[in-house]
Parts: structure tokens; C-alpha cells; sequence
């Protein structure tokens, strides 16, 4: 299933596309696909962002990947959306036992002890 992260820019509402790290030792920022879990020292980017992205002064940046498109959910996730929106949807049927049959005499569940036995 995909993401549903958002963009870390400050005001921005648009899903992540991409994924963007600073390599420190080499003065790189490298700007690839989204990584698959959230990195607590990466920044999730939507595609406008990711295409825009300019690094600080001396750095180099690193595309690895150019075209940064929110494609949206897959088919997978539109399948599983279904499938839970009709298991939702079913009525819920509570197991009731079967009613007894007309040739067997109702038995409560109490009986009389006496106090001989």
C-alpha cells in the first residue's frame, strides 16, 4: 500500500513524491524516489518541491530520479478500499441456534432438585 505521507514543507498539503537526504561528509543532498518508511533525518517532498529544490551554497545535489509524479493510489489500493467498503457494507447475521423441533418437549434450563437425592 502507498504512503499517504505528506510533503515536510511548512504549509505544503501535497503528498510525498519524493524523498530527500543531506549527505553532510560529501556537502550532497541527494533527492531520489520516496523512501518506502519515513526516515527521521530525511525529508518526505512533494513533486513540485522535489523539482524545485535548490541546495545550499558549495553543496551539490543529487537526482536520482527526475520525474517526481504523485501517482496517485494503485490498484492494489483501490482493491483493498473496495473490499473493505463491502465487508462494511454486509448485514451482520448473529448466530441464532435453530428452533427446537415440534416433536421434542421444550426443556427449560432449571430443573427441580429434591432435597431427598
Amino acid at each position: 500500500m502507498k504512503s499517504t505521507r505528506q510533503c515536510s514543507r511548512t504549509i505544503c498539503d501535497r503528498p510525498a513524491a519524493a524523498t530527500l537526504t543531506y549527505v553532510y561528509a560529501d556537502s550532497t543532498v541527494v533527492v531520489g524516489q520516496l523512501a518506502a518508511q519515513a526516515e527521521p533525518h530525511s525529508y518526505d517532498l512533494c513533486a513540485l518541491h522535489a523539482e524545485r529544490f535548490s541546495a545550499p551554497r558549495g553543496w551539490d545535489v543529487v537526482h536520482i530520479h527526475q520525474e517526481f509524479v504523485d501517482s496517485g493510489p494503485s490498484p492494489d489500493d483501490l482493491d483493498a478500499l473496495a473490499r473493505a467498503v463491502r465487508e462494511a457494507g454486509r448485514p451482520r447475521v448473529a448466530a441464532v441456534p435453530p428452533p427446537p423441533l415440534a416433536s421434542e418437549p421444550r426443556r427449560g434450563h432449571l430443573r427441580v432438585v429434591s432435597g431427598d437425592a
